[in-house]
């Protein structure tokens, strides 16, 4: 099954089903509930997403980046700047505030051990209204790491937009202690119909991968014997 490149017009804002399809075919979201990625905490996951792979394909990119560019001028109007997170939310923080006309920034996971040790990369003002640009959600603690940083320099931090979200319970339970929104492009539950749908995956794997979504910890999706996922 081909896929088409979406192209955009204007301040266009694709939908969530859009987005997912994308993502999908460049794989920069892979589902693999079979045969699961070990991440780096040792927890086993059917799902590996990388969504700096938007960057390499122009069509992706600029669906991305005018989505990101639309949701903020939607959600937050008043922005005064945009800040990327390290690293991944960088570049989209930046192509999004050209479009937008705003300025950029971005802030590093630590202060620099040299020069002025800046972590905040860019002009910021006290009291400026800014919006965080992230790639991914998951716990939501590098986000989150970020938006600290912000608010300890005196920024108003109006709230995250990000390209993805998996809606794990642990990151939107931080999310609101912390006082912030998120808002993203896509999230696992759409992204997942859309790959039943397409047949990236077995109908039967979607339970799985919303199992593990809910409870990371807890391998009790995994089923060895269970259907073969539809490889793409």
């Amino acid at each position: 099954m081909s896929c088409q490149y979406i192209t955009t017009k204007g301040d266009h804002m694709a939908s969530k089903q859009d987005i997912a399809r994308e993502l999908l075919r460049i794989r920069a979201v892979f589902l693999r509930p079979d045969e699961p990625f070990t991440w780096a905490s040792g927890i086993r996951s059917p799902i590996y997403c990388d969504n700096r792979l938007t960057l390499s394909y122009p069509a992706v990119r600029t669906l991305v980046d005018e989505s990101i560019a639309g949701m903020v001028q939607e959600l937050h109007p008043d922005a005064q700047a945009l800040m990327g997170t390290s690293t991944a939310g960088i570049a989209h923080a930046a192509i999004a505030a050209d479009r937008l006309g705003l300025p950029m920034g971005y802030v590093r996971g630590s202060a620099k051990d040299h020069g002025r040790k800046n972590q905040i990369e860019g002009r910021l003002e006290e009291g400026e209204r800014v919006v965080v640009i992230e790639d991914l959600i998951s716990t939501g603690g590098s986000v989150l790491d970020c938006v600290g940083s912000l608010r300890e320099a005196g920024a108003d931090v109006l709230g995250i937009v990000s390209i993805f979200t998996y809606g794990m319970r642990e990151g939107i339970r931080r999310l609101a202690a912390a006082d912030v929104e998120n808002h993203s492009l896509c999230d696992l539950d759409i992204l997942v119909d859309v790959a039943v749908e397409e047949g990236y995956i077995a109908r039967s794997d979607r339970v799985r991968l919303l199992t593990f979504r809910d409870n990371p910890s807890d391998e009790s999706w995994i089923q060895p014997e269970g259907p073969s996922a539809c490889e793409r």
